[in-house]
């Protein structure tokens, strides 16, 4: 399985996730699956993107693309940290 996990500090939460929602679409039909939102406890605009993609190397051209780096200006993210994942083991406790 294919997961990307971007932790990445925005300008303000709400604006952020207003284009976060806005983008659904494309981020579907560049390959995404699914997707959690977390917030750093202390620290309310440093967010955690996690998110299951079909494939790796769509997920790496979806990010890289003009409009998503639009997207994120617009959003006022601050310096994205992208981590490419291969899913190893998990498990239910």
């Amino acid at each position: 399985m294919n997961y990307v996990l971007i932790i990445h500090e925005v300008a303000d939460y709400s604006t952020w996730k207003k284009q976060f929602d806005q983008a659904v679409s494309i981020r579907k039909e560049a390959g995404e699956i699914s997707f959690q939102v977390l917030q750093f406890h202390h620290e309310p605009n440093k967010v955690v993107h996690f998110s299951h993609w079909e494939d790796v190397e769509k997920a790496k051209s979806f990010f890289n693309s003009p409009e998503v780096k639009q997207i994120r200006l617009d959003a006022g993210v601050k310096t994205p940290e992208f981590n490419y994942l291969n899913l190893i083991d998990s498990g239910i406790l």
